[in-house]
């Protein structure tokens, strides 16, 4: 299938022969849906903090943390394409919807306002103001949405990645440090830098805190071949193939780098303004906390379960209780010891207000058991498609994970992951359409065999901005 000139192609990008063909044997077999057995529910999956448990898991992160190393992991990746997608319709088309009257309407109270004065001469001519945002002007067609202006202050202006600094202070800071890493495109890091390096002396000085930034990018070795309909091998005009970035599940790989006791992992976009911060910082305490209490637990049952402590039916029956497992009815100490020996995640669920995105739920796995996952609609089948549209809760992506074993060593994170997982879409490449292979995101199929405890979180902690009107909401004016 490949010449001695592709073998050194697929080489230089990190990858195998027989992984290529292993991918092309995906997009001829297809992803299997997952195993949904019901949407999780208050109680029945996802578990509702009161007051009183809310206040003792933030008690628990706060006595602690000082003592533990915490990392914020923030994928940062990519142009913000979708955030502007109908600006450039207007400006490439002619196409004119309600979003545009709505931007237009509104300009003034947009956080670029000022910076967007200074790029145009006529306000009039709606389409050079348009245009001067996504293109010569503001550019912010071509950039990733950590480096757009948010957030308007009496004082500053904030970038949305200027928020993630604020909130690193005020829930992720260990010792007066706090330690952020973000994933970003190669092109876009040079921009990243030159800005934080400028604008976070300013936070350090106001949260009295040090701030330990890295950077890092989706690897090549990640990247998937694309295929022609006909699944052989889509070549460009110069005869080479062709590969493409597998979606933000390859970010496990970055994400097993990070070496700390705790790791915040929270989107670019989903930050909000100081005088609605404070369930954020709250609640992200409680996770930590809930994190922190349960994996003394889980070390715990480990630990009588090698020594043979404690009845085995007590560890069984601490697994369903505590971990949301339910277990097959034979079961064993090695399958016991396979489900407590896995890295932790406490996942932040909001209740379902029609916005997009995954949701919590039961899945049956290979081994027997049954336990909750992160599903996107693309992984359930048509049939288990009601169970979706019926859900109580959808994901935010607020997790809080611990990756080190009971020994105090770091989980190898790339072997928990379900390599069944994935899907397949279509593309096109100089005109010609090609077939494309993407892996479930980083909270789903690449933590797919992570313990998983789902806890229902304020909708005030979600704030996303999908397409740049979403700037216009309460929660970032």
């Amino acid at each position: 299938m490949f010449t001695e000139k592709d073998i050194a192609q697929i080489r230089q990008h990190g990858l195998t022969p027989e992984r290529v063909e292993a991918q092309i044997e995906n997009f001829r077999r297809g992803f299997p849906s997952l195993a949904v057995v019901k949407a999780a529910s208050p109680e029945d999956g996802i578990t509702v903090l009161s007051e009183a448990e809310v206040a003792a898991a933030v008690k628990e992160y706060e006595s602690r943390v000082d003592g533990l190393s915490v990392v914020k992991f923030v994928p940062a990746s990519g142009a913000a394409t979708r955030m502007f997608k109908e600006l450039f319709e207007f400006v490439n088309e002619g196409k004119r919807g309600k979003g545009i009257d709505t931007l237009l309407h509104n300009i003034k109270k947009f956080a670029f306002y000022n910076e967007l004065k200074k790029c145009v001469d006529d306000f009039s001519d709606e389409k050079a103001v348009v245009a001067a945002i996504i293109k010569e002007g503001l550019g912010y067609g071509s950039l990733p949405k950590g480096l757009v202006t948010f957030h308007k202050y009496s004082r500053e202006r904030r970038k949305a990645v200027e928020e993630h600094l604020v909130e690193a202070a005020l829930y992720g800071a260990s010792k007066s440090k706090a330690r952020l890493h973000f994933t970003v495109s190669p092109e876009h890091e040079e921009a990243f830098i030159a800005l934080l390096s400028k604008r976070a002396k300013r936070y350090e000085k106001r949260f009295k805190v040090r701030y330990e930034i890295s950077f890092s990018v989706q690897r090549p070795s990640t990247d998937t071949i694309a295929v022609n309909p006909d699944n052989t091998p889509f070549r460009t005009d110069d005869g080479e193939l062709l590969f493409r970035p597998a979606g933000h599940g390859a970010l496990i790989e970055n994400l097993n780098d990070i070496a700390a006791d705790v790791i915040f992992v929270k989107n670019i976009d989903n930050v909000t303004t100081d005088a609605l911060r404070e369930p954020t910082v709250v609640y992200k305490k409680a996770l930590a906390g809930t994190l922190l209490a349960l994996q003394s637990k889980v070390f715990e049952a480990l630990h009588a379960l090698r020594s043979g402590s404690r009845p085995i039916e007590e560890i069984a029956a601490f697994i369903e209780r505590n971990l949301s497992i339910h277990l097959p009815k034979s079961y064993d100490v090695a399958l016991l010891e396979k489900i407590l020996d896995r890295p932790i995640r406490v996942c932040g669920m909001v209740r379902n207000e029609g916005e997009p995105g995954g949701g919590p739920f039961w899945v049956r796995n290979d081994d027997g058991t049954e336990a909750l996952q992160i599903a996107e609609s693309s992984q359930i089948s048509e049939a288990d498609m009601p169970l979706m549209k019926g859900a109580t809760h959808f994901n935010p992506v607020d997790l809080v994970c611990a990756v080190r074993r009971a020994d105090g060593t770091k989980f190898d994170l790339t072997q928990y992951t379900d390599p069944k997982t994935g899907f397949i879409s279509s593309k096109s490449s100089g005109g010609r359409d090609l077939r494309a292979q993407e892996l479930p995101g980083l909270w789903n199929g690449a933590m797919a065999n992570w313990i998983t405890i789902f806890v229902d979180v304020p909708i005030a902690t979600f704030s996303p901005v999908k397409v740049v009107q979403d700037l216009l909401r309460p929660q970032h004016q």
